[in-house]
């Protein structure tokens, strides 16, 4: 992350043949951007002691689950591939069933895209941190500067807390017993909704959340782990995109060139 670490600049923010300066860091931003990227952190990390502890129960070894969380790094597909193991299921019905539920952090890519500007080797980084806490961070604010700073420092944060989450939950497995006794199953839907929340801008945004929501309650008992997820978005995007009168996102982008 280089030219993000007190010289004004973002990462990211990359000159492009001598187009694209970068910009001022806008004023007031360190504590607001940090403090909610923490947050977030924490709240995940929680849920990785969780994952650390399944993942041992289902037949990891410790140093198995933290490969996991370190290489795959994407909370979801990872407690759907211990899920399908622990259930007694094949290891290529565990990795195809991770893999369908991981493609939702290509289309989160194909949006940011444009917003970082990112090359080279920093590119692989930004995709490895591209996840649903980094890109919901970023494309909740409007100014394009303060976005790419909520997508490194969210990225980096979870990163850091969830692998070390992992460690401890792997570790300590035999002393935390059952993880869902202590809450921790709640920690990350929590951050989720605390993430949406700032999303919702109108009736229509709340009766589409609250009706996926509803939606995903009933396809969750009869499809296997990872496709309520995916059936869900797909008909959220469908019906979002159909209602009359919906707003274009705002596009950070175009501010940003």
């Amino acid at each position: 992350m280089r030219g993000g670490l007190g010289d004004g600049t973002y990462p990211g923010a990359v000159a492009d043949r001598g187009e694209r300066q970068p910009a001022p860091a806008p004023a007031g931003w360190t504590s607001g951007v940090v403090r909610d990227a923490l947050g977030v952190g924490l709240a995940t990390g929680a849920y990785g002691v969780s994952f650390g502890a399944l993942a041992v129960a289902a037949g990891l070894s410790a140093g198995q689950a933290v490969a996991l969380s370190a290489l795959m790094f994407t909370g979801a597909s990872q407690f759907a591939l211990v899920g399908v193991l622990g259930a007694g299921g094949s290891a290529l019905g565990a990795a195809a069933t991770a893999t369908l539920l991981g493609t939702r952090n290509g289309l989160y890519g194909l949006r940011l895209a444009s917003l970082l500007h990112v090359r080279g080797p920093l590119r692989l980084l930004a995709a490895h941190l591209t996840i649903d806490e980094s890109a919901a961070m970023a494309l909740g604010r409007r100014d394009p500067g303060t976005a790419r700073w909520a997508f490194w420092a969210t990225g980096v944060a979870v990163f850091a807390f969830w692998n070390a989450a992992t460690l401890a939950g792997a570790l300590g497995a035999d002393a935390l017993g059952d993880p869902t006794a202590l809450g921790l199953d709640a920690a990350a839907p929590a951050a989720f909704v605390a993430l949406l929340l700032p999303l919702l801008r109108g009736r229509g945004d709340v009766g589409l959340a609250l009706g996926a929501g509803a939606l995903a309650l009933v396809l969750t008992p009869l499809l296997p782990g990872g496709l309520p997820v995916l059936g869900v978005g797909a008909v959220a995007l469908v019906v979002g995109l159909c209602l009359p009168g919906r707003r274009r996102p705002p596009r950070l982008e175009a501010s940003a060139r």
